[in-house]
């Protein structure tokens, strides 16, 4: 408890004293709220107390009535920038004649819960702290105080106090605990608070050093570093001996050509010299990835401009407190940047981030040039965050740096670009989660479960969904053991307990697995409802919409697999307007994979044997140029043509994203893939906005059957340019604008029958920015409401809160309690 007299009883004469009780909810812990509300009370002259609980923070103050009001009325406004005020409560009190304004100990209550702050980049206070030689946390990579440093990632429960993070291992010294009860001070119960001589500490550890021997592999006083770098420019040795130097002999170690597995908020990163090729391409060798593309960590803005074109906009986000990976747009694909092209190959943006923690920022000045910083796990698998799973990485990594505070919970970089403005999340994760979205109404208890790619959850509770963190792809043991246990800790936090299980309708994914083994009822939503869900949502909005989903898979209704849908919704049912019309996958999965076969069976189905035949052409061309590229020859395309001819292991599909793939494959720019959406990724690259549509027709369609969206004519005129020797830009490019012409069409033709005016648009293809902005433009000329995501993802990471949101709405129309 600290208490801090600020006057006794008012003069004789004075005017009365009134007592108020203020009740604030919100992100209000780990965010400097106590010391706000004390330095608050002494600008207003007002005595009480404030305390944290389960469900927020607790206000008592009394004073001269206009100094109360002052005080309660001023109080939102003047919070601090960190904090998110969600109910403020006032009302009047009982004068307790308190001598002083009191900071009482934090009270914890089961039944109660309250918002949690995400992990905060490092604040510039502490950047200035650590980069002055006089203060005594100079180059001390821990250094945070109630601004910024972790929070998420260390809280084990609440309220939000040191005993309950990771921290409680780190008692604290005497300088660091004046700073932690002096309510003056910036580092009031700034929980993570920590200095050289209290708090944690890093080590570099050489690859094969078990956990046992951890503790000694690492001086951590006094004296220099060295290292001894092998002939294949490896070191092989290094010796560290002051608590700064661990950094110092990394950053040797990646110049050298080392490759790095280094832990973060929350996780380890992989790292290399991004400017050194033969490192990039080692790297991507021993992580499986020998396409996708790489983030990069660079120091500051200016470092920055090297490389990329920078908007204001997107300076903001590089520099917001939540440091997220911004796609940028690269100079000339890479050519005027000294980062290697390996780092990103055949992209038109690069993932660029700036040092969100002081031992990044350390490590970067060090090094001097930009580092390659990627999850730190194999492909598929989630990011390892402790030192008993670092056996993950031993074949990827020469070295460890490595400290020994604790992660709690994973949490992966989050990920966006800027069009029109405006972040647009590709991955939500650090610096977003968990804080919640809000809901247009409070709604039950629901746990929705996702989908398998790119998974997150979403609890509900009040007005709050609480959208988890990136979980990864729901296809193997590790990443479901990160969903489950992710989901216990959002219960635990949030004291959630659901009344219904939402999932996807696919049978097969795990998280629908998961979903049917959990006890309480259970509701399967459909994929791409549930993505016009969210997107509703995000938006606040409740009524009826055109709902417009194009992506790459989701399982329908009629047992087929969707993905180019136009559907006439809202949040508790869909009817579908139209779609794209069913093509096969020739082999399923492996058609996904080998986007080639997808090109040849659309083809045959299209087209017949003719276009099949001209197809093939153009396929084998492709790949004598390209040898090594897995395109198709002479028997593969008559199994295809066999299958389809046979209807034999050829699931039927209406996806938009495959679309993409077939044209991709038939433009020479890939005939198969080694990451998700890799083909389409690719063409957009390489495509312009101002493409001529290829021809198409919609043709039937009433208020039972939805209306077909024919691409025969789209594929004929297709082979035409590609034999005519068109580059597959100018193919891509007429690609793009016909889908959003396709969009249009149908809009106008589904607002000619319901007079709805207002378009959702959702899905993972709306991630293309070329698609985008040609598909929002042509809605809005046409006279279109658009609501497009922004704070959610648009592909299936945002999935679960649309899960989340119909499954709510279907138990209030259940209970009769809707409007």
């Amino acid at each position: 408890m600290s208490r801090v007299n600020q006057g006794g009883a008012p003069p004789a004469g004075s005017a009365p004293i009134v007592a108020e009780e203020l009740r604030v909810r919100g992100v209000v812990q780990g965010v400097g709220f106590r010391p706000f509300v004390y330095a608050h009370a002494a600008r207003h002259r007002l005595r009480g107390w404030v305390r944290n609980t389960s469900a927020g923070v607790e206000i008592h103050v009394e004073g001269a009535p206009p100094d109360v009001a002052a005080f309660g009325d001023s109080f939102p406004a003047a919070a601090p920038a960190r904090a998110y005020i969600a109910e403020y409560d006032r009302v009047p009190g009982e004068v307790t004649g308190a001598p002083s304004f009191t900071i009482l100990e934090s009270q914890a209550d089961p039944s109660a819960y309250q918002l949690v702050s995400p992990d905060i980049a490092l604040c510039d206070d502490c950047r200035r702290e650590l980069l002055d030689p006089h203060d005594r946390r100079f180059h001390y990579p821990f250094t945070n105080c109630t601004n910024c440093g972790p929070r998420f990632t260390i809280i084990e429960s609440l309220p939000y106090d040191r005993e309950r993070t990771t921290m409680r291992a780190f008692a604290l010294c005497d300088d660091c605990r004046r700073e932690y009860t002096d309510p003056g001070d910036r580092r009031f119960h700034a929980e993570p608070n920590a200095c050289p001589v209290c708090g944690p500490r890093v080590m570099l550890l050489p690859r094969g050093t078990e956990p046992g021997e951890a503790a000694g592999a690492s001086v951590a006083s006094g004296g220099a570093a060295s290292v001894a770098v092998g002939a294949d420019g490896t070191a092989v040795r290094a010796t560290v001996a002051a608590p700064d130097l661990p950094i110092t002999c990394a950053a040797e170690l990646l110049r050298a050509g080392a490759i790095l597995a280094i832990k973060g908020l929350g996780g380890f990163h992989l790292a290399c010299d991004a400017t050194d090729g033969a490192a990039v391409r080692e790297l991507k060798r021993r992580k499986g990835r020998p396409h996708k593309p790489l983030a990069v960590m660079v120091a500051d803005l200016d470092q920055v401009r090297e490389h990329c074109d920078l908007s204001r906009e997107e300076a903001d986000l590089l520099q917001s407190p939540e440091h997220p990976i911004v796609l940028l747009r690269w100079h000339e694909l890479g050519a005027a940047s000294p980062i290697d092209p390996e780092v990103a190959v055949a992209q038109r943006y690069l993932g660029v981030m700036l040092p969100y923690t002081p031992l990044h920022l350390l490590l970067l000045q060090s090094a001097a040039r930009p580092l390659v910083m990627t999850s730190g796990n194999l492909a598929e698998e989630p990011i390892v965050k402790e030192w008993a799973e670092v056996g993950r990485l031993a074949h990827i990594a020469d070295w460890y740096l490595v400290h020994d505070r604790d992660i709690f919970a994973r949490y992966d970089d989050s990920v966006c670009h800027v069009r029109r403005g405006r972040p647009r999340l590709v991955r939500r994760s650090r610096g977003y989660a968990p804080f919640p979205v809000t809901l247009p109404r409070r709604l039950p208890q629901v746990l929705a479960c996702g989908a398998e790619l790119k998974n997150t959850f979403c609890f509900t509770r009040d007005a709050n969904a609480f959208l988890s963190q990136h979980i990864g792809d729901l296809e193997n043991i590790e990443t479901l053991e990160h969903f489950e246990s992710s989901v216990e800790l959002y219960k635990r936090l949030f004291g959630l307990q659901p009344e219904v299980v939402a999932c996807d309708l696919h049978p097969e994914y795990l998280a629908t697995k998961y979903a049917q083994a959990q006890p309480e009822e259970k509701l399967a939503v459909q994929h791409h409802h549930a993505h016009v869900a969210a997107c509703m949502v995000e938006n606040g909005c409740t009524e009826s919409v055109i709902g417009v989903c194009m992506d790459g898979l989701g399982y329908g209704d009629d047992g087929k697999l969707w993905g180019g849908e136009v559907l006439v919704c809202d949040l508790l049912g869909y009817r579908r307007a139209a779609h794209l019309e069913y093509l096969p996958l020739p082999g399923g999965a492996l058609a996904i994979q080998r986007p080639a076969r997808t090109a040849a069976g659309w083809l045959f189905a299209l087209l017949g044997e003719e276009g099949l035949r001209r197809g093939a052409a153009l396929l084998q061309e492709h790949g004598k140029r390209d040898p090594e590229g897995n395109w198709i020859g002479e028997e593969e395309l008559e199994a295809v043509a066999q299958q389809v001819r046979a209807g034999v292991n050829v699931p039927l599909t209406s996806s938009a994203g495959r679309l993409f793939d077939a044209v991709a494959a038939l433009a020479g720019v890939r005939g198969a893939i080694t990451y998700e959406g890799q083909a389409a990724i690719e063409l957009e690259m390489v495509s312009g906005a101002h493409g001529r549509p290829y021809p198409f027709v919609i043709e039937g369609g009433d208020d039972r059957t939805p209306a077909q969206v024919r691409l025969a004519p789209l594929f004929a005129a297709l082979l035409d340019d590609l034999e005519a020797g068109r580059e597959p830009g100018f193919v891509g490019s007429r690609l793009h604008a016909t889908l959003a012409s396709i969009v249009r069409d149908a809009c106008l033709r589904v607002r000619d029958a319901t007079f709805l005016q207002t378009v959702a648009l959702s899905g993972g293809v709306f991630q293309n920015r070329v698609f985008s902005e040609l598909c929002e433009h042509a809605l809005e000329k046409a006279g279109f409401t658009v609501l497009t995501h922004a704070l959610v993802p648009s592909n299936d990471g945002g999935l679960s809160l649309g899960q989340a949101a119909v499954a709510g709405y279907t138990l209030l129309r259940q209970r009769d309690l809707l409007d």
